[in-house]
C-alpha cells in the first residue's frame, strides 16, 4: 500500500505470476539434465512486456499408466526417450494433441519420417544428398503372408548390380537407424555381400560415399540457433568435436546453417543434429534425423555450455510467449520452391531460410533474448566457472571412464570448458580437486 502526493491511499495490485513446468523425459543421461535443472533454478522470474511475471520449474517425468483424459502439468517436455520407448511416446502424443503440450522433439514426425523419408524430402528440395538406393531386407519379415506375397510380387534383384550403379565405395546403413548402428563401409562385392548377410531383417540403404571430403561438419540446432562444429568421425568420442573456428568459408558456412534449419523447420524438429560433408564447393547432407542428438559433456566438451545455454533460452521463450507447436506439416510451401526450375540452388536456399525463420519466429526470439534474458549469458558463464559445475564434471568422468583414465579426462574437460569460459569473458574456477 502506498500514498499518492495528494494524500490519497492507493492499494497496489499484486503482480500477476505464472509458473511453467518443464518436464524432462530422460534415459541414462545425467550430465546435461543436472546442468539444465541448476540453471533453471537460478534463472529467477521473467517479466514479459505486459508486466506479467513468469517463473520456470523443472521436473523429471516418470512413466506409469495414464488416462487419456488426464491433464498433464507440463507446459513443455524435452524428450530424450520416446524414439525407442513407445509408452512415453504415446503419452507425449496424447499431451500434444489434447493439451497443447509443447514438445522437443516431435514424436509424430520422428515416428513417420525416418531417415529414408528425410532423404526423399530433401532430395526433392534440391539438396545434394548422395546417390541412395533402398534394398529389400536380407531376411524376410516374420509374417505368414510374406511367402505368398513375395512369390507373386517380389522381383528378384542383383545386389551387386545395384551397388555398381551406386558406385564403390559406398555405405550400407539402416533406412531408419541411428548412432552408427548397422553402418558398414563397403569397398567391393565381397564386403557388400557380408554386410548384407549380416543386416538380417533390417531394411537397408546403399548410399554413395563422398570420398576425399574437405570437412565433416556436424551442426547442433536448438530452435532457431545452430552451432556448426568440425567433426572427426574416426576419432574417439571425446575427441571427435574439434575446437575450430572459421573452418568453413562464409558462403559454405551459411549453406550448412540453412540446410540445418531447413531440415528442422520442414519436419518440425527443434532439437536435432545434422551431418554434412563439404567437398570443394558442394555441401552434401548425409544424416539429419536425430531424435536424441548428442549433448553429452564428455563428447561436446567446449560446446557443452553453448548447448545448455541455448536449450535454456529456447525453452523459456517457448513457455513465456505461449508459443504453440505446429503439429501439422506445411510441406507444400517448401515443395513449391523446390519444384521451381527458374530458381538457382542459392535462390532456393535463401527462400528456405526465410521459411525457417518464419517457422522459428527467429526475429521475435532474438529480441526476447536481448530484452528478457539479457542476464542469462553471465549466469551461464558464472556457473560453468563454479566449483558446483566442476563437481558435475568430475562425477561425469567417474561414471564414463575407467579409474585409470579419470585424471586424464578430468583435465581434458576442465581445459576445454575452461577455454570456453575464458572466451566468454569469465574466469574458470579450476579447483584441482579430483
Amino acid at each position: 500500500m502506498s500514498t499518492l502526493a495528494g494524500g490519497e491511499i492507493c492499494h497496489s495490485r499484486p503482480v500477476p505470476e505464472t509458473t511453467h513446468l518443464i518436464g524432462l523425459l530422460l534415459g541414462m543421461e545425467e550430465d546435461w539434465p543436472r546442468a539444465f535443472e541448476t540453471l533453471v533454478a537460478r534463472l529467477g522470474p521473467i517479466t514479459d512486456a505486459s508486466g506479467h511475471r513468469h517463473r520456470i520449474a523443472t521436473e523429471r517425468i516418470t512413466i506409469e499408466p495414464f488416462n487419456l483424459r488426464d491433464v498433464p502439468r507440463y507446459r513443455l517436455v524435452i524428450d530424450r526417450l520416446a524414439y525407442w520407448y513407445y509408452v512415453p511416446r504415446e503419452w507425449l502424443k496424447k499431451g500434444a494433441l489434447m493439451n497443447d503440450v509443447y514438445l522437443l522433439n516431435s514424436p509424430f514426425t520422428f515416428q513417420s519420417m525416418e531417415k529414408h523419408a528425410a532423404y526423399c524430402a530433401m532430395i526433392r528440395l534440391g539438396l545434394k544428398v548422395p546417390a541412395t538406393v533402398l534394398v529389400p531386407q536380407k531376411d524376410p519379415p516374420d509374417n505368414a503372408r510374406f511367402q505368398y506375397t513375395a512369390a507373386r510380387y517380389n522381383r528378384p534383384f542383383d545386389l551387386g548390380a545395384v551397388a555398381e550403379q551406386v558406385g564403390y565405395p559406398l555405405f550400407m546403413k539402416p533406412y531408419d537407424g541411428g548412432q552408427w548402428v548397422g553402418v558398414s563401409r563397403v569397398r567391393n562385392r565381397a564386403e557388400l555381400q557380408r554386410a548384407y548377410d549380416a543386416s538380417g531383417q533390417r531394411i537397408m540403404h546403399l548410399q554413395a560415399s563422398i570420398d576425399a571430403y574437405d570437412v565433416f561438419a556436424r551442426s547442433l540446432s536448438i530452435g532457431p540457433e545452430t552451432m556448426v562444429m568440425k567433426f572427426r568421425p574416426e576419432a574417439p568420442m571425446h575427441d571427435r568435436y574439434e575446437v575450430a573456428h572459421d573452418f568453413l568459408s562464409a558462403e559454405t558456412g551459411a549453406e550448412v546453417l540453412t540446410i540445418s534449419r531447413l531440415v528442422n523447420a520442414f519436419f518440425r524438429w527443434e532439437f536435432n543434429s545434422c551431418e554434412c560433408l563439404v567437398r570443394g564447393g558442394d555441401v552434401h547432407p548425409i544424416d539429419y534425423a536425430n531424435a536424441s542428438p548428442d549433448v553429452a559433456l564428455a563428447s561436446l566438451h567446449y560446446y557443452f555450455p553453448w548447448a545448455i545455454r541455448t536449450l535454456l533460452k529456447w525453452c523459456v521463450f517457448c513457455v513465456v510467449t505461449n508459443r504453440q507447436a505446429a503439429l501439422d506439416l506445411d510441406t507444400r510451401r517448401y515443395f513449391e520452391i523446390g519444384d521451381r526450375a527458374d530458381l538457382t540452388y542459392r535462390e532456393k536456399l535463401d527462400a528456405y531460410g526465410r521459411l525457417a525463420d518464419e517457422h522459428f519466429d527467429s526475429e521475435r526470439y532474438h529480441d526476447f533474448c536481448a530484452s528478457r534474458l539479457a542476464h542469462v549469458d553471465e549466469l551461464v558463464v558464472d556457473w560453468f566457472a563454479s566449483p558446483e559445475f566442476d563437481d558435475l564434471l568430475v562425477e561425469t568422468v567417474r561414471s564414463t571412464y575407467p579409474p585409470h583414465e579419470h585424471e586424464q579426462f578430468v583435465a581434458h574437460l576442465r581445459g576445454l570448458v575452461g577455454q570456453w569460459v575464458r572466451e566468454q569473458g569469465g574466469t574458470p574456477a579450476l579447483s584441482g580437486r579430483y
